[in-house]
Parts: C-alpha cells; sequence; structure tokens
C-alpha cells in the first residue's frame, strides 16, 4: 500500500463551482483547470510542494450563439505548450493564449475546435475538427498562422512517455477506435495497429509513467475502466464504476497513473481515492479526501497526485512509491511500430486498420466476411456480423 499524504490545499476563488477539469503542465507545475460549465480557466503553480493559484482566463459572457457542435456549459478545451509556459484555450469561436506576461486578445478561430493538442515539438496547434468537416482536423503552423489539415481526431491526444508515439480516439455511435500515431511535420501519422472499443463516450487515453499500460474511461452508456498493456494491447483490466440505472455519477476526469509502476489511482463519488494495482486487481481504499466527492483527479510530471473537490478545494497529494527500475520506455516503442505501418494518407481510414478489443484481433478482410457472432461477443461485432447479414441477403 502506497503512504499518501496532503502537502497543499487551496480554495479556488469565484462562484464556487467545483473544478471538473485539470490539465497539468507536461514538464513545469503548472495546472490549468476548468469548472463545468465556467468560461473562466484558473491557473495554478505547485512547485515546492506548494499551491497557489497564478493567473486566470476569462473568456467572457456566453455568446449569444454557440458555434455548430458546441453548446453551453461545454468544457473548455485546453492545450499545454510541452515545453513552454504557454496555455491555448478556445471556446470555439476564438483562440487565446496565455503566458506569465498575461493572456492575449482572442484571435479568431479558423472553425468552432472542440479539442486543442500541441505537437510534441510545440511548432504547431493541432484541433479538431476542421471547418470541411469531422473527418479532418487542423494543423496551426504558430510561427507563420498558416493552417493546413490532416486526418480527424475528436479527443484530446496522449503522448507515451517517450515522446515517440501518440494515443487519441475516432468515435461513433456504434464503435471507437484509439489509433496510435506517430508525430511528424504535417500533423499525426495513423497506424494500422489500433484499438477498438464499443459505442462512444471515452475520454482520452491514459500512458502510465513507464508507458507500459494505457487506460482509457468511458464510456456513453456506463463509466468503465479498461486498461491495456503496452506494446502488446492485451487487455488486463476491464471494470465497471456505475452500471445502467445506478444514479451515482463517479466524476469525469477522475483516473491518474502515479509514478509507481502499475498503480492505477481512481477518485470516487465519495471522496475516497482507490489505489488499484492493475496486475493483480488489488485495491486499497484510501479515506484522506473522504467525506466531500471528488470532481476531477489528475497527476503531474512528477508523480504528485492532483484532487479537485466538490466544495472548491484543490489538494496537493504525495504518494511516496516504492522505488523501482526505469522501463524501456522507447524500446517498448520501437517493437510496436515495427510491427506495423502507416496508414496510407489517401482513402477511408476504416479499410486500413488492424483491430483489436484486446483479446481477439481482425483485419477488414475477416470483418468483411463477418456474419455471425455470440451474445457474448462485443456490441460493435454483433452489429457488424448483423449488417454483412443483411448485404448478403
Amino acid at each position: 500500500m502506497t503512504e499518501l499524504a496532503a502537502l497543499a490545499r487551496v480554495h479556488t476563488a469565484g462562484d464556487g463551482s467545483p473544478v471538473e477539469q485539470l490539465t497539468c503542465h507536461p514538464r513545469l507545475p503548472l495546472v490549468a483547470g476548468t469548472a463545468g460549465g465556467s468560461r473562466l480557466v484558473r491557473i495554478w503553480d505547485f512547485s515546492g510542494g506548494r499551491l497557489r493559484e497564478l493567473a486566470h482566463v476569462d473568456l467572457g459572457p456566453e455568446p449569444a450563439e454557440h458555434p455548430t457542435g458546441h453548446w453551453p456549459g461545454q468544457r473548455l478545451p485546453l492545450a499545454w505548450h510541452p515545453e513552454e509556459a504557454l496555455l491555448y484555450v478556445t471556446d470555439g469561436t476564438g483562440l487565446t493564449r496565455w503566458t506569465p506576461d498575461g493572456p492575449s486578445k482572442v484571435e479568431p478561430s479558423p472553425a468552432p475546435y472542440g479539442h486543442l493538442a500541441f505537437s510534441p515539438d510545440g511548432d504547431h496547434l493541432w484541433a479538431s475538427p476542421s471547418a470541411d468537416d469531422r473527418e479532418t482536423s487542423d494543423v496551426l503552423d504558430l510561427a507563420t498562422g498558416s493552417t493546413g489539415t490532416a486526418r480527424g481526431w475528436d479527443t484530446g491526444v496522449a503522448a507515451h512517455p517517450s515522446g515517440a508515439l501518440l494515443a487519441t480516439l475516432v468515435s461513433d455511435q456504434g464503435a471507437t477506435y484509439c489509433l496510435f500515431a506517430r508525430p511528424a511535420a504535417g500533423g499525426m501519422r495513423p497506424l494500422r495497429h489500433a484499438l477498438i472499443l464499443d459505442v462512444d463516450g471515452y475520454g482520452t487515453p491514459l500512458f502510465s509513467a513507464d508507458g507500459r499500460h494505457l487506460a482509457i474511461r468511458g464510456n456513453a452508456y456506463f463509466d468503465s475502466v479498461d486498461v491495456f498493456a503496452f506494446p502488446s494491447l492485451r487487455r488486463i483490466l476491464s471494470v465497471s464504476l456505475r452500471e445502467p440505472g445506478e444514479s451515482e455519477e463517479w466524476p469525469q476526469q477522475n483516473l491518474a497513473f502515479g509514478a509507481a509502476p502499475g498503480v492505477l489511482w481512481i477518485g470516487s463519488p465519495t471522496g475516497t481515492l482507490l489505489e488499484l494495482d492493475v496486475a493483480t486487481r488489488e485495491a486499497v481504499e484510501h479515506e484522506l479526501l473522504a467525506g466531500v466527492a471528488l470532481s476531477a483527479l489528475t497527476s503531474t510530471a512528477t508523480g504528485h497526485l492532483l484532487a479537485a473537490r466538490a466544495d472548491g478545494e484543490l489538494v496537493l497529494l504525495s504518494a511516496h512509491p516504492a522505488p523501482a527500475a526505469t522501463a524501456a520506455a522507447g524500446d517498448d516503442v520501437a517493437a510496436f511500430l515495427a510491427a506495423t505501418e502507416d496508414v496510407p494518407d489517401d482513402g477511408d481510414l476504416e479499410d486500413h486498420l488492424v483491430i483489436t478489443d484486446g483479446s481477439g484481433t481482425w483485419s477488414q478482410g475477416d470483418l468483411a466476411t463477418l456474419t455471425e457472432a455470440a451474445a457474448t461477443d462485443p456490441t460493435w461485432l454483433q452489429l457488424r456480423a448483423a449488417v454483412n447479414r443483411v448485404l448478403a441477403g
């Protein structure tokens, strides 16, 4: 069991709405947070084991008309630069840039973006969807101001600790692909090997600090947590936090990998923190923050935990993990890349994917002739078999 301790606490100023989204800088002791439905982004500094509010970005009143794909109360997309103290935020109508010198003037947004991410080199801002359609995304060159297009994606982008691999999602109501991609100047270059998940409604994938595990939180019908080994993509854990019909609401951002290998932290509606060993499936419940519901949970680049509570408190936690050998993250990515190849630039994405649900693996040729599926098979596979039967007459 990990020793959990609260290093610092601070109450968020403002209307008292709890923070529901925390986005840590990948290297610096900075975190940005937003409350549900709020157009105010708060930025905290947690250097030296302390917590202090550093600045805020106020996007002003709600626009009279929301752009297509946006709605009142939608969480604001945020993206930190990989190296610098530079944050971008959008409300779908404009882009605002924050640095320690303060926020910039709002720049017109080329499209009503719902998701933002920086390229690993920090030279480009990736934004989705593009103005053309939801099948493409934009690549904004921050030096020249030019805009290019790339394949679409529809959640945040997770970077493997090696920096040589990315993960994001492409979703529809029937199924969700977790795509893996190489970073490139023109945007992400998707690879043929991909994960497939039932239905939609998932959050941004989450790599562990050693790169050996990938967690995905969803879905649209019940609160699930799936953990996959990397680079094998074997599913090693699948749990439901809330079944259909249950009224208890789990926070949408409630997963965090800490510094200890193989340990996933889960924040609960009662304020307790579950420390879950993904290999043994053994869980320990920590009651340090019990009594007030957690509204968001994340981990910092140093392996600390940051928890937001429903009473408006933000807590920095030290987990004191036992020392462990550093995994060869780069070797794992090299092995993954050697076993797959880039998806061609032209043509339908789905036609080129080799997919796994963590148990079985299918090529598009396999799926094209599939007409039978068991009731215990994933819903997406049952739907594919049913459609093929209809097409076959």
